[in-house]
């Protein structure tokens, strides 16, 4: 009787290429899971991150906005998502931005003058920060 082999097992097991990445928070000493659990949750619901097309139209518009700005932007993108609005455009003094508050997302960029000649649908909001 002879036996084909198609396939053999791999003899050696198959190590990940992909690095491995801490995505938690350490928890403080003397905090209780919970509490650990609320401000990971909370520092998530904060953050916005750019979407490609936004990051290539900021660039290519040399663009540029401060940590302090993104951090009131942020907050106040959080306070119009509270009130129910989804879609926000952000006007600050050099840019225009229109935000995906539900899923955190810069969608589009583009300069402050540029956005005086455009006409915006799909928006419920407007945030206002100069």
């Amino acid at each position: 009787m002879q036996r084909n082999i198609l396939n053999p097992l791999p003899t050696q097991p198959m190590s990940s290429a992909l690095p491995t990445k801490k995505i938690y928070n350490a928890p403080k000493p003397g905090q209780s899971f919970a509490e650990t659990l609320k401000e990971t949750i909370h520092v998530k619901k904060e953050m916005l991150s750019i979407s490609k097309h936004a990051d290539f139209r900021l660039k290519q518009r040399n663009i540029s906005i401060s940590p302090q700005t993104w951090k009131e932007v942020e907050s106040k993108v959080a306070l119009a998502k509270e009130k129910g609005v989804k879609e926000p455009l952000v006007l600050l003094k050099n840019a225009a931005l229109i935000i995906s508050a539900k899923n955190g997302i810069v969608i589009t960029a583009m300069d402050r003058q540029e956005a005086g000649s455009q006409i915006f649908t799909n928006i419920d909001g407007t945030i206002i920060i100069d």
